[in-house]
């Protein structure tokens, strides 16, 4: 069976974007992007939230002309050729994306999982990873911490009523500064 790994940077402070939405903070240094790539490398399929995925659609298409930081060359053909899912029940089209899920979340990510093919990489965002988290469909979370305290903004996680059980898979320091923790779930 497919694995769901959630792929998210925060700050120390557990914010996924800063208080007015900014997302300027993270630092991709070559072993931090080594590592993201690898998470794409394990994957045939992107899921995204309808937030991040305006992010994501505003940027990668045409990423080259915007960067020419090396994470960003390597990756933007990646984006572009890989199959892209979003969850959302506003949006409706989009450029860029395979299919748009819109209702039943927990059975379409579920029968998403039950299909042949490598695992599923979900970049980002905190709605759509708490829904999936409530559903038990998240398998791994990879947690990049990056030295900023942002202050405020939208939490790495939503609250809860229930506690959530994760174990330790691995930890390792990126470039020098970045703390990036893999959880599965127990």
């Amino acid at each position: 069976m497919r694995k769901i790994i959630f792929w998210v940077h925060t700050s120390i402070d557990g914010h996924i974007d800063g208080p007015n939405g900014e997302f300027d903070w993270p630092v991709m240094g070559e072993e931090l992007s080594a590592y993201s790539e690898a998470l794409a490398d394990r994957s045939d399929t992107f899921l995204y939230g309808r937030g991040v995925w305006e992010g994501m659609v505003a940027f990668w298409p045409n990423a080259e002309s915007m960067s020419d930081h090396p994470h960003v060359l390597k990756f933007a053909p990646r984006w572009r050729e890989t199959p892209k899912i979003v969850f959302s029940r506003t949006l409706k089209e989009t450029d860029w994306a395979t299919r748009i899920i819109g209702d039943d979340l927990a059975e379409q990510a579920a029968e998403l999982k039950r299909q042949d093919g490598k695992d599923l990489l979900l970049t980002g965002g905190s709605s759509l990873a708490a829904a999936l988290t409530e559903h038990g469909l998240i398998d791994e979370y990879h947690i990049a911490v990056h030295p900023v305290v942002l202050g405020g903004g939208r939490p790495l996680f939503v609250p809860r009523d229930e506690r959530l059980g994760l174990r330790l898979a691995e930890s390792r320091t990126c470039d020098s500064q970045v703390v990036v923790m893999r959880y599965d779930r127990v």
